[in-house]
């Protein structure tokens, strides 16, 4: 691994880290994106990010549950791993479904506050409009990205 693979493996760790994940779920997530063959070993993954083959199998399970990344059948029976595209969507999509329990909690509050214009009422609905907003625009976005994402893909197959 070169420098700069490296210093993008360090940074995609952070940035797993801010959306709730591991900085070695990260890093793992960072490495299947960039190495050649696509698809790695457990022990391939443990030697390059010098961690516990048992640590990368559990974070590997996770990535898998969360629809990150797949294993791939193997004749020697090791287990290998690669990345799923829009794996990124799927991390997303489950940052969106917990909109939902907020904005509802936030209109079980407005079904007892007062209905004075200044205070708790105004305070509530304005953060209870926010996650409508969010709510609505988080499945138009997803939409647009599909869309986005199918004629960029028909766009590069036009000029080959």
């Amino acid at each position: 691994m070169n420098p700069q693979e490296s210093e993008f493996i360090d940074r995609m760790g952070l940035v797993m880290e801010r959306f709730g994940g591991t900085r070695t779920m990260g890093r793992l997530y960072a490495w299947l994106m960039i190495c050649d063959p696509p698809y790695q070993s457990l022990t391939e993954l443990a030697a390059q990010l010098g961690v516990s083959k048992t640590a990368i199998s559990t974070i590997a399970r996770q990535l898998e549950t969360g629809g990150m990344i797949e294993h791939v059948p193997a004749q020697d029976r090791q287990h290998r791993y690669r990345i799923v595209p829009g794996g990124w969507t799927q991390v997303l999509r489950a940052q969106f479904a917990a909109v939902r329990p907020v904005r509802e909690t936030l209109d079980f509050a407005l079904e007892f506050v007062g209905e004075e214009p200044r205070g708790p009422r105004e305070r509530l609905e304005e953060q209870r409009d926010f996650f409508v907003f969010l709510e609505r625009d988080a499945d138009e976005m997803l939409e647009r990205w599909r869309q986005y994402r199918d004629k960029q893909h028909n766009d590069d197959r036009s000029d080959a």
